[in-house]
């Protein structure tokens, strides 16, 4: 089998049979078509290839000046090429396995404080059309722990008010329920009413969709980006903010409060546990600052 076939036929396995999302997809195509120039480059095709090849191959990208987190990522990619030549069983031994990953630290994302979130809605000007509609996305964002993806892509039938929770499909097309306070419910509901009663251009594939632009259509992933970026700068934040911020600092604060860390792993939508525990992580850093600033010996 050749390298276009082998990796044709892997891309479209993790994009029917494990339903990976487009942005996932694309940078596995990426990296595995990397390593098959590199492949090309000394003549081996994908059955004959060695964990030597393989380690020589990561020692050029290092060379390169590609950061580490990049590095493990292009790995990542190769791996889970070679597993799929194994599940096909064009190969008999995954020349992967043995291969080290490059170390790298566990960065710790951006949080905000209740008051940072409550200032970038202060700094939202209700008296404008879209003004309702940003503070909703904002605290929708905050309440739920939403991925951006799965904001944009709420639903008027995935909102469970009475029962107060909200339906979200996350990565994978897993659904689940996610628990929702009064005051997102109360800023959804004056934002429907809006919604409801100015747009009337709604297109019809968009009708289901809880957040629209001015034209009636789903907003995009980029203009929610645009649209935090300018409130979180209209507020005074100088942290370099997304709309991810806000779900990191949903979880931080829950960990702070003490919820159990499985909960918050299934409010998140986390396959694994060992995503969740870096919010164990930010709480330690949390009570390691708390300390320093008002323990009476922290400065001796």
């Amino acid at each position: 089998m050749g390298w276009k076939a082998a990796i044709d036929d892997y891309i479209n396995f993790i994009r029917v049979e494990k339903s990976l999302s487009g942005n996932s997809v694309s940078a596995y195509k990426h990296d595995v078509e990397m390593f098959m120039v590199y492949a090309d480059s000394i003549g081996v095709e994908p059955e004959n290839i060695t964990m030597k090849q393989i380690q020589e191959f990561l020692n050029h990208v290092d060379e390169s000046g590609l950061n580490k987190r990049t590095q493990a990522r292009i790995l990542s990619g190769i791996r889970g090429f070679f597993k799929y030549m194994m599940i096909e069983e064009v190969i008999d031994i995954d020349p992967t396995e043995l291969i080290e990953g490059p170390k790298i630290g566990r960065k710790l994302p951006e949080t905000l404080s209740i008051k940072e979130i409550d200032d970038i809605e202060a700094s939202i000007d209700l008296s404008k059309p879209e003004g309702q509609r940003n503070k909703t996305m904002v605290e929708t964002l905050y309440s739920c722990g939403l991925r951006v993806s799965e904001l944009v892509n709420l639903k008027l039938t995935d909102l469970f008010f009475e029962q107060g929770f909200v339906k979200v499909l996350g990565k994978g097309n897993k659904e689940r329920l996610v628990p929702i306070g009064e005051k997102a419910i109360k800023e959804i509901n004056l934002y429907i009413t809006y919604r409801n009663s100015v747009l009337s251009n709604i297109n019809r594939d968009s009708e289901n969709i809880v957040f629209l632009n001015r034209r009636g259509s789903k907003l995009t992933r980029e203009m929610v980006f645009t649209i935090i970026k300018k409130h979180a700068k209209l507020a005074g934040i100088k942290k370099s903010i997304s709309p991810h911020t806000f779900r990191h600092s949903f979880a931080t604060h829950l960990v702070e409060g003490g919820a159990d860390l499985r909960a918050v792993q299934e409010m998140l939508g986390h396959e694994s546990i060992q995503t969740t525990e870096i919010y164990t992580h930010l709480d330690k850093e949390y009570l390691r600052d708390t300390i320093l600033r008002f323990h009476p010996r922290s400065e001796v």
